[in-house]
């Protein structure tokens, strides 16, 4: 019987959709654009999945919000080792910690965990401390997801935790989020751990890519001609490209909204982007370089509701697009992601488009 150890970060992933770019440290701030919790219902996801492909599994969690409760919600009946220190409501990274070390106590197979980088990096790092053996895989739901030990989907993370048979070697990354906030991705390794070999891991990010001129002055030309269209402009250095070429000094790691000449919404969140779409509504993204992500990475304020209003256009270099097999979404909703999924041509330069398939 294999024997999973679950531990939640429930505040992760709650920054992305108010245009916060991360939780950490901003919490506060989250709540009052009037956030909501992403990580429950992305690790009852992963769950329900698990327990669909296992049919033996011993199920270890911290308490409460940290993992109990949607342990419970998607069918298992958990050992809870332990409660955070702040009660069953208010958690903290010292908390992530603590449950590491709780289920590393229970002999535990593999550390199932939900959140972002930041997460990554608490579990990480505990093992590291612990001089402990124990395979982790990350459930997706932080706003930075640049670690390469975290499965592409809940779902992909369920069953990956369900049936492996090998582990190998992966980086956990983080980045400065005050950076990040202000337009620079300064990433650095923090930690290595063994990770379940399977073909739906994630790779870290690559930072950098090709020259993306052509494609930004030719899509800047037809945004300017396009009258009436509101153009919602996501993050990245080749749609930032494109902000250049309309004239004016976007947030080249959020979002901002475009429409005949003027930008109505400069690194916004999604409830601005919403207030500000019109009658035709496109969306302009890049994927992500070595991962393929087009949204679910770095642009949750590109919401589903903002995603169903629109019409969506990607944009990328040849050469990012050369490294990438594959494009992919999870953007939390599966209608939508089933709807974005097929093929996608993709404008790589003045005239040239590429059909790349969306999974």
């Amino acid at each position: 019987m294999r024997r999973i150890g679950l531990v939640v970060n429930p505040i992760a992933g709650m920054g992305g959709r108010v245009g916060l770019k991360g939780t950490d440290g901003k919490v506060e701030e989250a709540r009052r654009r009037g956030a909501e919790p992403r990580a429950p219902e992305r690790a009852q996801e992963a769950l329900e999945h698990l327990r669909e492909q296992a049919a033996e599994v011993e199920l270890y969690s911290y308490g409460g919000v940290m993992g109990e409760d949607v342990a419970v919600a998607a069918g298992f009946s958990p050992v809870v080792v332990g409660d955070p220190h702040g009660g069953l409501t208010e958690t903290s990274s010292e908390d992530t910690r603590e449950a590491v070390r709780r289920l590393v106590a229970e002999d535990v197979d593999l550390i199932l965990f939900v959140g972002g980088d930041g997460t990554a990096v608490d579990v990480a790092e505990t093992l590291d401390d612990l001089d402990a053996g124990v395979p982790i895989l990350g459930v997706p739901a932080g706003v930075k997801v640049y670690s390469a030990v975290f499965a592409v989907t809940p779902r992909a993370a369920g069953r990956l935790a369900a049936d492996f048979e090998r582990t190998e070697t992966r980086e956990v990354n983080d980045i400065d989020e005050d950076a990040y906030r202000g337009g620079d991705v300064r990433t650095e390794l923090r930690a290595l751990a063994e990770v379940p070999v399977g073909e739906e891991l994630q790779s870290s990010k690559q930072i950098g890519g090709g020259t993306v001129e052509q494609v930004a002055e030719a899509v800047a030309a037809e945004i300017t001609e396009d009258e009436g269209t509101t153009y919602v402009l996501g993050p990245g250095s080749t749609i930032d490209a494109i902000k250049t070429e309309l004239g004016f000094d976007g947030a080249p790691l959020g979002v901002d909204v475009w429409r005949d000449g003027e930008v109505l919404v400069h690194d916004g969140g999604e409830s601005e982007i919403l207030d500000h779409l019109g009658e035709r509504n496109v969306v302009i993204v890049s994927p992500i370089g070595g991962q393929g992500f087009v949204f679910g990475r770095g642009n949750a304020q590109i919401s589903p509701e903002v995603i169903r209003r629109s019409e969506v256009g990607v944009v990328a270099s040849r050469q990012k697009l050369d490294d990438l097999g594959v494009l992919r979404v999870d953007t939390g909703d599966p209608g939508v992601d089933e709807d974005l999924r097929g093929w996608q041509r993709v404008r790589i330069g003045k005239f040239e488009r590429r059909l790349m398939k969306v999974v």
